[in-house]
């Protein structure tokens, strides 16, 4: 019976592809490439989603139309909690799978693959039930099991059986057995946060009481609040799980945890930093699954794409990409240094720390504490016989001079610089006492960049602009007829925004360009320059964005400047 079904579900995939081309949810070229991109394990819904070609919500829809069966939104559907211990909270999350009512002998499920007939077959026998499949989206599932399964050990009760003696001694057993509460209560944090998309964690210590706040979509959101008497045991936890030293308060300090969430593999950087009410944390989450690694997946318009292109592929030379922290330099350092990865080229790289691994790339970790700087790195590194050059970041003028001998030695060099836009990088430069020739000379190109949070696409609708955004288009010499709003719906948690796409600004120094900075000339007259050279700046990339649906004026005005 099970080969037969399995034969069904293959029949089933094949034409899925073909169903979502016949709705006009994407192309012919989009389900080619993506049937390419599919290995034998992934079905080909999946890839989609990943690609971004469809949201998971048209996905249910489709599935519900062409397999008859409906689909539900966990976001406020009363689950019946006592069907939960049909089902173990291991199986539930393998699966994608949750049960939500029962009828007679007949046991109702929320599953994300409704086709999953291996695992409907194990439920009918553990559980007795003939089983009927719901669909429901991947995240609805996981933030249902995380509520529904965690009461048991819910966060307030690991917290009631927390003693205020803690505050006092904090025991080596307290904080490494598997089953003691703060174990428990940092596992479910990282958890909570993978399972929100969340990028940080921030665990800020006050007078009173230790305020836990996520990032999502680049936006700081409480999670909870926790006992002022928790804050010791928590930090100590983290630290020993990231490799510090737990007696040592006065002092930041980095360190790194790398463990398994949900059956995926998460790398956390840890920071802490005294404060005057204790040590603060931050958890960087980098989640290698679902690291960014191609190209043409950064979201360039076509005129920033066809220039990047021509400035990656030219063998010497130095391209920065700058922003603030948490602005995507790395996710775009990292697929461009994936594009251009072959067995023809030696690539070497210098980071502080290493983010991503790439297979077939050397790279170097910083350490100031044995003297393996950024310069002394970069150094070593030009006895390697590379041919491309990626430094993580140029932080001060040896750096950045060492980084120009090599783009003017026969290489390709790639770097970071904290700026506000491309113009301003030059400035930098300059300031940092590097010659205006130097940098003129070896500069091919600096890309300026931000994220901002997409409309959700499941309740974006497309609504008249306001008269104030109708003025801010014509300011820039754009007219617009309608722009997204989100509405707010389960799948974005009430927020009308659903990850996130990078706004680009991408200067090329042409021969002009360079005699303008050998001139020293200022700031003002080199964006007249790059405005005759039809160079697009952050704020047009992102009204341009706005004007296809993609994301809302307040964010592009969030993080550009309207000049």
């Amino acid at each position: 019976m099970l080969k037969k079904d399995d034969h069904n579900m293959v029949q089933i995939r094949k034409r899925l592809g073909d169903l979502l081309v016949d709705a006009g949810i994407i192309t012919e070229s989009q389900l080619q490439s993506a049937l390419k991109e599919k290995t034998r394990e992934q079905k080909i819904g999946d890839v989609l989603l990943q690609r971004g070609y469809i949201t998971e919500q048209q996905l249910i829809e489709v599935l519900e139309f062409q397999l008859g069966i409906p689909h539900v939104s966990l976001y406020r559907y009363p689950l019946d909690e006592k069907l939960i211990h049909l089902i173990s909270k291991d199986f539930a999350k393998r699966n994608l799978i949750i049960p939500l009512k029962k009828e007679q002998d007949k046991l109702f499920v929320a599953m994300a693959d409704p086709m999953d007939f291996f695992a409907m077959d194990d439920l009918r026998l553990s559980t007795g039930f003939e089983i009927e499949p719901i669909i429901a989206t991947k995240d609805d599932i996981l933030r249902a099991i995380n509520k529904y399964y965690e009461t048991t050990d819910s966060m307030d009760e690991l917290l009631n059986g927390f003693e205020s003696r803690l505050e006092q001694n904090v025991q080596e057993e307290s904080i490494t057995e598997d089953d003691s509460p703060i174990v428990k209560i940092v596992n479910q944090l990282l958890q909570n946060a993978v399972q929100q998309r969340a990028s940080d964690i921030h665990i800020d210590p006050q007078e009173t009481k230790v305020v836990v706040r996520f990032r999502i979509d680049g936006v700081l959101r409480m999670e909870r609040t926790l006992p002022k008497h928790t804050q010791n045991v928590l930090i100590a936890r983290i630290k020993i799980l990231g490799k510090m030293d737990i007696t040592e308060h006065r002092i930041p300090q980095d360190g790194r945890i790398k463990t398994n969430i949900d059956f995926h593999p998460v790398d956390v950087r840890v920071s802490t930093l005294p404060t005057v009410f204790g040590e603060k944390i931050v958890l960087r989450i980098l989640d290698m699954s679902s690291a960014l690694n191609d190209i043409n997946q950064l979201g360039f318009n076509e005129k920033n794409y066809n220039r990047m292109m021509d400035l990656i592929h030219r063998p010497t030379g130095i391209i920065l990409i700058t922003g603030p922290t948490g602005s995507g330099k790395s996710s775009t350092l990292y697929a461009t240094l994936n594009h251009l990865n072959s067995e023809e080229v030696n690539i070497i790289t210098v980071e502080d720390p290493v983010e991503y691994q790439l297979e077939g790339i050397n790279q170097i970790q910083v350490n100031t504490n044995v003297g393996m700087s950024f310069a002394k790195g970069l150094r070593a590194i030009l006895r390697q016989d590379p041919n491309i050059i990626m430094v993580g970041e140029i932080r001060d003028r040896e750096t950045a001079e060492v980084a120009i001998r090599a783009s003017l030695t026969g290489h390709l060099v790639l770097s970071t610089l904290h700026t506000n836009d491309s113009i301003s990088t030059i400035t930098r430069l300059i300031d940092m006492k590097v010659e205006p020739f130097l940098v003129a000379s070896s500069i091919n190109g600096i890309i300026a960049q931000r994220l901002v949070r997409k409309v959700c696409r499941d309740c974006s609708v497309m609504e008249e602009p306001t008269v104030r955004e109708v003025e801010i288009f014509a300011k820039r010499g754009l007219t617009v007829e309608k722009v997204p709003r989100g509405k707010g719906c389960g799948t974005c948690n009430m927020t009308g925004y659903k990850g996130r796409l990078a706004i680009h600004e991408l200067l090329v120094i042409n021969d002009q360009m360079k005699k303008h900075i050998m001139n020293n000339e200022s700031a003002s007259s080199i964006r007249d320059m790059a405005n005759e050279m039809d160079t697009v700046f952050l704020i047009d990339d992102g009204l341009e964005k706005v004007r296809k649906g993609l994301t809302t004026t307040e964010e592009i005005l969030r993080v550009a400047l309207l000049e």
